[in-house]
């Protein structure tokens, strides 16, 4: 039986423009530890289905989304030592994808025995410190897995996702707004 893992994070953007950035697997390597050097390797994505059209024009991201049955292949250094460039490959597919709702990637060939990873998102309201209510986004994260050998700890490996989730919404954080920025200048 696999493992299970979960996170979420509020931010407060349109569902959206958070959802267009998370589809676009380009930015993955933007959210990840700079220490596992993220990198697409190689990149066949499906197209998705056609993109809801927002009434706000400035909800209007044009960006690049991996639709069900993209495949792509990403690597990363696992050991975080400057002389030591191992890199392992991690081959997933887009299995799922819904506009402004959930994605879901599988691992296909990589470093867990079992992998699926379902990102979603949802409109939310929450008040800030004086009560006035602003309209945000819920990211959620599920993800099931099974440890790459049988020696190998599902809660040292739960630990570590918590560890990069936290450097993810570190960085949404810093991004978002740089993002939303850029969109309202045009």
């Amino acid at each position: 039986m696999p493992a299970t893992f979960h996170t979420e994070q509020w931010v407060p953007y349109p569902v959206e423009l958070v959802f267009a950035f998370l589809a676009n697997p380009y930015n993955l390597p933007l959210l990840m530890p700079k220490f596992f050097k993220v990198r697409i390797e190689e990149a066949a994505l499906a197209p998705p289905p056609q993109r809801p059209v927002a009434p706000d024009p400035a909800l209007r991201l044009k960006s690049i989304a991996a639709g069900a049955g993209s495949r792509f292949t990403v690597s990363a250094c696992l050991v975080p030592l400057p002389l030591i460039n191992f890199r392992v490959p991690w081959e997933v597919e887009i299995a799922e994808f819904a506009w402004n709702h959930h994605f879901t990637d599988v691992q296909l060939r990589g470093p867990f025995r079992y992998w699926k990873h379902t990102h979603s998102v949802s409109e939310e309201t929450r008040a800030n410190e004086a009560g006035v209510p602003i309209h945000g986004t819920r990211i959620i994260d599920d993800i099931e897995f099974t440890p790459p050998m049988a020696l190998a700890s599902s809660a040292i490996i739960r630990r570590q996702l918590a560890s990069n989730f936290r450097t993810r919404q570190k960085k949404l954080d810093l991004i978002l707004p740089k993002l939303i920025a850029s969109l309202n200048r045009r």
